[in-house]
Order: C-alpha cells, then structure tokens, then sequence
C-alpha cells in the first residue's frame, strides 16, 4: 500500500536565483531522480499485490510489453534496464518458471538470447496495468510538491483516468 504522505526529503521551494553549487539542469536532474526513487519505492507493494512478481521482474515485463514482437535478446534488456546480466539472468529465470516469459536462441545468432512475453504475461498486464497506472499518477501527486506536479505530470501521456485522478488531486 502506497503512503499518502510526501517524503520530507522533497524540497518543497524552488532555489531563487542560480548561485548555488549546482547548476539549474543538474538540480533538475537530481529531483527528478529523487523524486523517481520515491514513486518507485511507494509503488513496489503494489505490483507485487497485483502482479505476483517483483517489481524488477514487472518492469522487464512492462519493456517487452513495449518492444515490436514483445521480445528483445537479453543484451538490449539488460542495456535498457541499466541491469548487471547476472542479476537480469536471475530475473529471466524467475519469470520463465512463473510461465511469464519464453527464451530462445536469436534469429541470426544462435550465441544470443531473445526473451518474449507470453500470453500469460500479456493477460496480466492487461488485468494489472491500469490500476498500476492509476498508483504512478497517484504517487507523482504525493511525492511531488504542488509547482513542480505539473511538471512531472506532462511526463505520463494522457489517458481518461489519469486526466480524472488530476483533477481530483487539484480540488
């Protein structure tokens, strides 16, 4: 379950002028990183409540869910995920025995390996995925101080739920 509260982490007031230490585009960069990390940490519960999985193990999901083919070799996965491949050779495993995913030896190189959905994979985050959106909506609004939730907000496309739990949020 999410917490309702914002982290007190979060600086609430934007700096007035530039002569700080740090440049305004790496402030940016830091509080959209710490901001990332406190979305993230209030949605683990959650995908592990509606999903079954980790959320390491959901995310792999959520990118070949994204690819042409729902697959991609286990290289570009691990590139993408910024994931050591041990640790994502772990993951694949856990997923394959979860009959979630199918690994097989690459089209044009037998030494690669290409991992894709199932359709297992595919009804559970269709069933999964709209709630889950609704908590990373939910979870920007909490975390993010009220002049920089707009900001992060244009970064989640626009859906009709979304666009009613905004509205919520500002009343």
């Amino acid at each position: 379950m999410a917490d309702s509260s914002a982290p007190a982490d979060q600086p609430e007031l934007e700096p007035s002028d530039d002569t700080g230490l740090l440049p305004a585009e790496l402030r940016s960069w830091m509080r959209l990183l710490a901001a990332a990390g406190a979305i993230e940490q209030q949605l683990r519960s959650r995908v592990k409540d509606a999903t079954g999985i980790s959320h390491d193990e959901f995310l792999l999901l959520c990118l070949l869910a994204d690819q042409p083919g729902s697959s991609l070799r286990m290289t570009r996965i691990a590139e993408l995920l910024g994931r050591p491949k041990t640790r994502l050779t772990y993951q694949v495993a856990c997923l394959q025995h979860a009959g979630l995913i199918t690994k097989n030896s690459a089209c044009r190189d037998r030494r690669g390996v290409e991992v894709a959905l199932t359709d297992k994979a595919r009804t559970l985050l269709g069933e999964s995925s709209r709630p889950l959106a609704d908590a990373v909506a939910e979870a920007i609004a909490q975390t993010a101080c009220a002049q920089r939730y707009t900001q992060l907000q244009h970064l989640l496309p626009t859906s009709q739920g979304s666009e009613e739990h905004t509205t919520k949020q500002k009343q």
